[in-house]
């Protein structure tokens, strides 16, 4: 097979062509990022991903990680790859400089985090989940947590976490139990479980740095009185690292991600557990929340680097496997010809395509947005909040769904070869299976959409995202080839609106549980929706490209755009129609029904 994971043209395309990443180097955060720093950047992280992450990828499967005599053992290579990314800058990229990072846009950022995940989203995933938790403690942490954590958790040393689900608890934050009891000033005995903590322990760093939801003694009841406490494995203490009674009672055995691994941890079993608090008490949920936006985007965007290394992996397996012919073609003398040819392996091929390149234009757009929101014009900065809060729930949840879907389509490619740990297309198939579930579940996110992002600020989010959809249909209008798929967008945008509009209807007039029980469809409703606007996005530069002398090489990849527009609004968009049928339905069976029925 070969070692293709990535399409550095498509990555190339949307940065300067689609999204115009350049534009960034007018805002001061991001001045010294020039086209070349910009192509230089990427290519680092090609060449980082090449020599360091893509050779250990299914390595990491067979050898798991595993829990022996009290310590978390896992692969020779996860510490190499851990330490190249972060001596690399990686973890502290979009740090700014005072805190030793590289005012790296985000934008930019994401497009190498592909790169980096398709190679190996086992051992990527431990790097950027420390970058994530760094963050908090940039962000709200004092400044003695700031200089005794960063340096060791921006070099590799240290591991960083979210310490968040409980036994009890689940996705049920406001029912947490862990505790915390004041020593003196921001330190705290703490005591309680955790369940689910990615990278909560191992022998690749020499420390872990839980960031962890506690509730301080006396505190409100539910989510109002939860605190953040920075609780590390080891407590850094004149120099030495010493116990803090934090123990690993085992690990979870997971369907995939056997090199990622997923901790139950113990904390004060032996009441010898401190934690120091971040920010101000009772804040803790609204801090975690900063960091769960950003790792939203980056479960998409794992999701996506997984699907997308399917794809060119049963992409290749279709060019080189022959077999069978044309339906056509009688003469059983004619040899077989490469899959590819066969039209249905072609829809198959397809279908990937169009989730995997449609996916990561979204998560970009998304990027594009934080990076006008931390760095824009003022007068701007609300306008891309409200369009980056209202699109985090579909691309955690688009990438997520729809990366499954296309990895079991790559598997079907290869036929029963696809099945076997001869091709990496089961391991694929394992490792992106929980990604819907990470960070919140597709249901979460589609309560979350519809139960709050649509209706924030009187629903001006919506409004917004309709303007982005409109402005994109008139630039599609400028050819002549696009003229139909602008009008349809605009049809399902048109659409989307009245089922909102229906739907938030039915709020004013029956319970909650009414309006909300079909949340996830409307996630995924408004998922196809707005990658349809991507792709339209991307058919509108393609066009422009084709009709231009200059095309000359890269027509084939144009093409490859336009084909995978027409793809996605003749096979994909049309499954709005039974969404949109089933939403503006008042029979919400699922509500009325009998749980003893379903026995």
């Amino acid at each position: 097979m070969s070692d293709r994971y990535v399409n550095m043209r498509n990555l190339q395309f949307l940065l300067d062509e689609v999204f115009e990443i350049q534009q960034l180097q007018a805002l001061e955060r991001y001045a010294d990022y020039d086209p070349e720093a910009i192509k230089l950047t990427i290519d680092t992280a090609r060449q980082l991903a090449d020599q360091h992450l893509y050779p250990s990828y299914r390595a990491m499967d067979r050898e798991k990680a595993h829990f022996q005599d009290g310590k978390v053992l896992v692969h020779p290579a996860l510490r190499e790859a851990i330490r190249a990314l972060a001596e690399g800058g990686w973890v502290a990229a979009y740090f700014d400089y005072d805190h030793g990072g590289q005012q790296m846009p985000y934008t930019l950022l994401n497009v190498c985090q592909h790169i980096f995940y398709a190679a190996n989203s086992n051992a990527a995933a431990y790097a950027f989940l420390t970058q994530a938790a760094a963050n908090l403690i940039v962000h709200f942490g004092s400044d003695e947590l700031q200089e005794t954590y960063l340096p060791s958790m921006l070099n590799g040393r240290w591991q960083g976490t979210m310490a968040l689900t409980e036994p009890q608890a689940g996705s049920s934050l406001s029912d947490l139990t862990a505790s915390a009891r004041l020593l003196d000033g921001e330190r705290y005995a703490i005591k309680g479980q955790k369940i689910f903590i990615s990278g909560g322990d191992h022998e690749a760093v020499d420390n872990v740095v839980h960031l962890l939801l506690a509730r301080i003694e006396g505190a409100p009841a539910g989510v109002k009185g939860i605190s953040l406490f920075v609780v590390p494995k080891y407590r850094p203490v004149d120099g030495k690292l010493l116990p803090n009674d934090v123990q690993t009672a085992g690990l979870y055995g997971k369907m995939g991600q056997k090199g990622y691994v997923a901790a139950h941890l113990m904390f004060g079993e032996n009441d010898g557990c401190e934690g120091y608090l971040v920010g101000a008490p009772h804040h803790g949920l609204a801090y975690m929340f900063q960091m769960m936006n950003e790792a939203r985007i980056a479960t998409g965007n794992l999701a996506n680097g997984v699907a997308t290394a399917a794809y060119h992996a049963s992409l290749q397996y279709a060019r080189e496997r022959a077999q069978g012919r044309l339906p056509g073609e009688k003469d059983p003398t004619q040899p077989p010809i490469q899959i590819i040819e066969h039209a249905d392996v072609r829809r198959m091929l397809l279908f990937q395509k169009a989730v995997t390149e449609g996916s990561l234009a979204l998560l970009l757009q998304c990027s594009l947005y934080a990076d006008l929101m931390a760095a824009g014009p003022a007068a701007e900065q609300g306008k891309y909040r409200l369009l980056l809060e209202l699109l985090t729930p579909i691309a955690k949840s688009y990438p997520s769904e729809m990366g499954i879907q296309a990895v079991s389509a790559g598997m079907q490619v290869l036929g029963g070869a696809g099945y076997t740990d001869d091709f990496p297309l089961e391991q694929h198939y394992r490792d992106i299976r929980v990604n819907s579930i990470y960070e919140g579940t597709t249901t979460i996110h589609g309560l979350d959409l519809l139960g709050r992002k649509v209706m924030m600020e009187k629903g001006q989010a919506v409004k917004l995202f309709l303007q982005e959809i409109r402005e994109t249909a008139a630039r599609a209008r400028q050819f002549e080839e696009l003229i139909s798929y602008a009008d349809t967008l605009e049809e399902a945008a048109r659409s989307l609106h009245q089922t909102t509009l229906h739907l938030l209807k039915q709020a004013s007039e029956r319970p909650p549980e009414y309006f909300l029980a079909d949340a996830t469809l409307y996630l995924e409703l408004f998922g196809l929706t707005t990658v349809g606007w991507q792709w339209l996005q991307q058919g509108v530069v393609a066009q422009q490209a084709l009709q231009a002398s200059e095309a000359g090489p890269d027509r084939n990849f144009y093409q490859g755009k336009m084909i995978c527009l027409q793809y996605f609004f003749a096979y994909e968009l049309p499954k709005r129609l039974y969404l949109e049928h089933r939403l503006q339905s008042y029979d919400k069976l699922t509500v009325t029904l009998r749980s003893e029925w379903l026995d």
